[in-house]
């Protein structure tokens, strides 16, 4: 599954392949994001709603 990450270090927007799907926070206060890699192996990170997090089959 493909999603749109920010690239800090470019300041642009890429297209990467979602690597896994994370979680952050304590219980009953989480937040979702999907985790990536550029071309030259860079992390990147994209925080998304529940329902997208919920959909997606990684």
């Amino acid at each position: 599954m493909k999603h749109t990450f920010y690239d800090v270090k470019e300041k642009t927007k890429v297209e990467a392949e979602v690597t896994e799907k994370v979680t952050y926070g304590k219980p009953g206060n989480e937040r979702y994001a999907f985790k990536g890699k550029t071309a030259d192996g860079r992390n990147l990170t994209a925080f998304v709603g529940k329902a997208k997090w919920d959909e997606a089959n990684i």
